[in-house]
């Protein structure tokens, strides 16, 4: 059932080949009160981190030719760690394992024991690989279950223009948040048994997507329960 359902989710992204990119949004800058002294601060900061990651290069990846769309996909809490071979247990990971012909590049990061997803690492990474290999930058798609479900949420309200279609897989995030993700195509999935992760949590995403006029499906399995215990 747990393949079958990834197997969904992957032929939403492929659908979502055809979607335009968000739109994007003006900012409102609000206005100085003449009244009050103002401050500024500049200053530079440098954070060093290393993440590790898996990619996959379908078989029609070239490096001069049609640049190739690309699946981020976040893993869930027990595949945390150092051995990268964890990544392989579910979604996309296990799937091209089995499929050299599928047609995305699948990026994989790993995250540390004991660690949580960072979208600021994440954004990074995902600089660097489409700067170094020939990505088609209007086809990245994101998806992730369970924590990796939460980060799904985090990265496409963080990054709105980044992706262009996503999937987030029993998570969750906050609701207040999501006008900025409203002209994306999110499909979120969620079991209604699920001890875990509540299915509220997803349920309230998709609630306040729906009412900022998002495009939004969602799935609720009847039976499922959490598929990252």
């Amino acid at each position: 059932m747990i393949r079958n359902m990834f197997r969904i989710v992957l032929t939403f992204l492929s659908c979502a080949l055809l979607a335009t990119g968000a739109v994007a949004q003006a900012a409102e800058t609000a206005p100085v009160d003449a009244a009050k002294p103002a401050h500024q601060l500049e200053l530079t900061t440098m954070v060093q981190s290393q993440i590790h990651y898996l990619l996959f290069l379908p078989k029609s990846y070239s490096a001069k030719g049609e640049p190739a769309p690309l699946i981020l996909f976040l893993h869930g809490s027990g595949e945390r760690g150092s051995d990268l071979n964890l990544v392989k247990k579910w979604g996309p990971p296990a799937i091209v394992e089995s499929n050299p012909d599928f047609p995305f590049m699948v990026l994989s990061p790993q995250v540390p024991e004991g660690g949580w997803w960072q979208r600021e690492q994440l954004k990074a990474m995902i600089d660097d690989v489409t700067a170094r290999y020939n990505v088609d930058r209007h086809r990245i798609y994101i998806t992730g279950l369970s924590m990796g479900g939460f980060g799904t949420w985090e990265m496409i309200m963080a990054y709105p223009h980044l992706f262009a279609a996503a999937a987030p897989i029993c998570g969750g995030g906050v609701p207040l948040f999501v006008r900025s993700i409203k002209d994306m195509p999110v499909w979120a999935f969620h079991g209604k048994k699920d001890e875990a992760v509540p299915e509220e949590q997803s349920a309230n995403m998709v609630a306040a997507l729906k009412e900022a006029g998002g495009d939004v499906k969602y799935t609720v399995l009847p039976d499922g329960g959490h598929i990252d215990a």
